[in-house]
């Protein structure tokens, strides 16, 4: 241990994540200027523009930074972090009643010319109160009530949220999984995690039936694997799975032979129904051999068969009454269920078209034609990533994902070295909310992902989000920088 007065600031400071940050904040201004060009370009200091504007929140961010890393105790965050957690939870719920709707979402408050929301800087307090309750002595992940605890932090905020419908924002708590992995989540529950997204795929773009056979066949592999009896579980399920498999074709067969109209019990029952009374029916089975081998992966697995069968009966529910209308048309277009070029799918179909433009290395600075003549709608803010993708092409593009990519390798490099256990889960959740939003912002622009509305980090035009985001960055370095001053 050494005193931090022997050190120098060039030391201290993760110079190369500072660089990463400022080099962001200068493309996006650049980006956001040529966003908002017509046929006759104005200065870009212009504060009548959203250029002008932007280059005051960079330098209201850049304050930020510097009272962050130079003036505050980087202590403090650790012993603040629950009444910060509380306070964010506080102005979540106020802006429901007390914010103004934008866009169909009441998640934001307005002062005059400024609106700021809240949701922003709860990925803040929520990652502050995760690494505080997670760093204490004793804590270990895989006790259920420090589970539950820290799956509460996560699911309050993102409750509100939703209830604001402002799913996009909501959609990067999903990210904390990482953290939590890093930390000692099983890789079973990521595992069932991606299964649940694929039922719900395929129950909407295929049909319940097949969605409940790949629960069936997924569920035996992962057995399989886990007991190594491949042969004995193979030789059993397979041909079972095969004769499901069949049992739709056998059905309209018999229907056919019989001449069954269309109100005859075999046009009513569904073939779903009749695989998921096979499973039920074997399920004593099952948990009376679970029972007798003392096997938690027996037990595991008919909890995952009975709430696998449970989503898939719900997804019409959850699709049809609990999406909004605008939520339902963009995931039909994005799964190809419906072709809306003119309508919801406008935005992401004019954005391919700019990023393709581009070709290998843009058109130019400026001379991009999407661009100028405001083809693409929201393009200074959630679809930013096609003025890059138009001007700069390919290999424009390529280089700011190469920065995203070693911002998010240096914040977890920088965790994994950390001594202090709360610099090393604030670090990893600093990364996946920044990887969230760049995954998320940039699939919806090349039309991988739903039209969510959602920023690209420190790149998209907005206050929010600059200071949001430069206040979750600037404090990890703050986190490092103390380290760096009092440990070798």
């Amino acid at each position: 241990m050494e005193s931090g007065s022997g050190r120098k600031l060039k030391d201290t400071l993760d110079w190369p994540l500072i660089i990463c940050y400022l080099l962001l904040v200068f493309i996006g201004w650049i980006n956001i200027y040529a966003s908002v060009q017509t046929a006759e370009p104005s200065s870009i200091f212009d504060f009548s523009t959203r250029s002008g504007k932007q280059f005051i929140w960079m330098m209201t961010a850049f304050a930020l930074g510097a009272i962050i890393l130079f003036v505050l105790n980087p202590q403090i965050y650790e012993s603040l972090s629950l009444p910060i957690y509380l306070f964010t939870i506080g102005l979540l719920v106020a802006v429901i009643f007390l914010g103004v709707e934008v866009k169909g979402s009441r998640s934001w408050f307005e002062f005059g010319p400024v609106r700021f929301q809240p949701a922003e800087i709860s990925k803040i307090s929520t990652s502050l109160l995760l690494a505080a309750v997670m760093s204490q002595f004793g804590y270990r992940l895989n006790n259920m009530r420090n589970f539950m605890l820290t799956a509460a932090i996560i699911i309050v905020p993102m409750a509100i949220i939703v209830a604001q419908s402002e799913t996009g924002s909501a959609l990067v708590y999903v990210g904390f999984i990482f953290m939590l992995y890093r930390e000692g989540l099983s890789g079973w529950l990521l595992f069932m995690a991606g299964v649940a997204i694929l039922l719900f795929i395929m129950t909407l773009t295929i049909s319940p039936y097949m969605s409940i056979l790949a629960l069936a066949a997924i569920i035996t592999l992962c057995n399989c694997l886990y007991s190594g009896k491949m042969k004995q579980w193979l030789t059993v399920i397979l041909p079972v799975l095969a004769v499901f498999i069949l049992l739709p074709w056998g059905m309209e067969r018999l229907a056919v032979i019989t001449e069954a109209g269309e109100n005859s019990i075999i046009h009513k029952i569904r073939p779903e129904y009749i695989i998921t009374g096979a499973g039920l029916c074997a399920m004593p089975y099952f948990a009376l051999k679970a029972y007798r081998e003392r096997g938690i992966f027996k037990w595991v697995s008919i909890a995952a068969f009975i709430a696998g069968i449970l989503l898939i009966f719900s997804v019409d529910f959850i699709f049809h009454d609990v999406l909004q209308d605008h939520q339902r048309k963009r995931i039909e277009v994005l799964l190809g269920l419906k072709d809306d070029p003119t309508g919801v799918g406008y935005n992401v179909n004019q954005s391919m078209i700019a990023i393709g433009s581009g070709g290998l290395f843009g058109k130019g600075f400026l001379n991009g034609t999407q661009t100028t003549y405001g083809f693409v709608p929201e393009q200074s803010t959630d679809f930013i990533f096609c003025t890059v993708g138009e001007e700069w092409g390919f290999a424009g593009s390529a280089a700011l994902i190469l920065i995203y990519a070693f911002l998010i390798w240096r914040i977890i490099s920088d965790a994994e070295r950390s001594r202090e256990s709360f610099t090393r889960i604030y670090g990893y959740c600093v990364a996946c909310c920044i990887f969230m939003h760049l995954y998320i912002n940039i699939g919806m622009t090349i039309g991988i992902m739903p039209v969510i509305g959602i920023p690209l980090p420190f790149v998209s035009y907005g206050g929010s989000s600059l200071w949001a985001f430069t206040i979750m960055l600037f404090i990890f370095i703050a986190l490092v920088r103390h380290e760096r001053r009092y440990f070798r």
